[in-house]
């Protein structure tokens, strides 16, 4: 939104509470130097065109398709559930599509209306696959029982028939070659734009807030102080160690390892040189906890918490000169390449159609 105003133009003052730009998806280097994301794993992935063509303005790109295994009672399984998983678990030999659709068949439970994730998970896979690789995921990921969230959490993730064992299937997979905060750095890199760190907008005196326009990106009822309640969100908490490695050893097999068994405190591990690609006599992982205190990181999808959004929505249509975007300004689970086609929406109305179109940046 900065660099869309600024293109436009526009004098654009960027306020950051954190002492950092790039949000969360903040990467930086270690005391071993390893490239780590220090908000937890941001894998880009896209089908949006205009996204990709944005972003390409301001980094160069990697290739790196993400694969997540499962440890399911000592097992390695691939996540999400395809033919693989189904032959590791059970000691199978499907070898078809249509094998693997036969035996899902049997083994699903037929749900009339979707009511909940539970719902939406067995009615694909059955209840055993249920208890083994999502319930227990589930409940540490969001502090309550599949049957009680929304049957949209669940029902996003695929089950396929084949043996693809990417965890996305989009047409473009790519990290930024030089990483986050160095393409946000582009980004920001404007004469027009001024970068305030380390700084709450509430702190601002008066004449600072004063603008033809705020654009504001952190929780909507932080905005409105909280005027109905505050909308419930999950955090995360992360532990972080590096280990020395041989010959620049890799320390999993792939990138990220989930944990759905209730006994493991943690949901999952992410080891960070898988992506990206980075060689070095380290290696740095991260345990990823879910907690109920911390930053605002994922809405938590029912029914009641919508319904409290919907009133601080409709306060926010009646703001003079403020747009609201972003996962936590519009209490929406939205992934990066989906913040950024919103972005470009949203600035496209503010600033009209016809910005001076900047020139590509050198990526380092």
């Amino acid at each position: 939104m900065a660099e869309r105003a600024a293109s436009h133009g526009l004098r654009v003052r960027v306020v950051e509470r954190r002492k950092h730009i790039a949000g969360n998806a903040h990467d930086y280097r270690d005391a071993h130097g390893v490239l780590v994301h220090g908000y937890g794993p941001h894998i880009f992935h896209t089908n949006a065109e205009p996204v990709r063509e944005y972003l390409s303005r301001f980094t160069e790109w990697r290739p790196y398709e993400h694969r997540v295994l499962a440890d399911v009672d000592g097992e390695l399984v691939p996540v999400p559930i395809n033919r693989t998983t189904v032959n590791r678990l059970y000691g199978l030999d499907l070898r078809t599509d249509a094998e693997v659709e036969r035996y899902f068949e049997q083994v699903a439970e037929p749900v009339a209306m979707l009511r909940n994730s539970r719902d939406a998970v067995v009615s694909k896979v059955g209840v055993e696959l249920y208890e083994r690789m999502f319930r227990g995921y589930t409940r540490k990921q969001w502090g309550l029982d599949p049957a009680e969230l929304d049957a949209s959490v669940c029902a996003r993730i695929p089950v396929r028939t084949n043996d693809d064992d990417r965890y996305f299937t989009d047409d473009f997979q790519k990290m930024p070659r030089a990483g986050y905060t160095a393409m946000f750095e582009r980004i920001l890199d404007h004469p027009l734009i001024e970068v305030v760190t380390g700084t709450a907008y509430g702190t601002l005196s008066d004449a600072a807030r004063a603008a033809r326009l705020l654009v504001w990106t952190g929780p909507i009822d932080d905005y409105f102080e909280q005027r109905f309640g505050p909308l419930p969100y999950r955090s995360l908490r992360f532990a972080f160690e590096t280990r020395p490695v041989a010959d620049g050893a890799l320390l999993q097999p792939v990138g990220q390892i989930n944990y759905p068994s209730a006994a493991v405190d943690y949901t999952r591990v992410t080891e960070f040189r898988h992506l990206t690609g980075e060689d070095g006599a380290h290696s740095t992982v991260a345990y990823e906890y879910p907690s109920a205190e911390g930053d605002p990181y994922y809405p938590i999808p029912r029914p009641e918490n919508r319904k409290l959004y919907k009133r601080y929505q409709a306060l926010a249509a009646g703001e003079r000169d403020v747009v609201f975007v972003g996962r936590l300004a519009r209490y929406q689970y939205l992934n990066m390449d989906q913040v950024v086609a919103q972005a470009l929406v949203a600035a496209r109305e503010a600033f009209g159609e016809t910005p001076r179109r900047p020139q590509r940046r050198p990526a380092a």
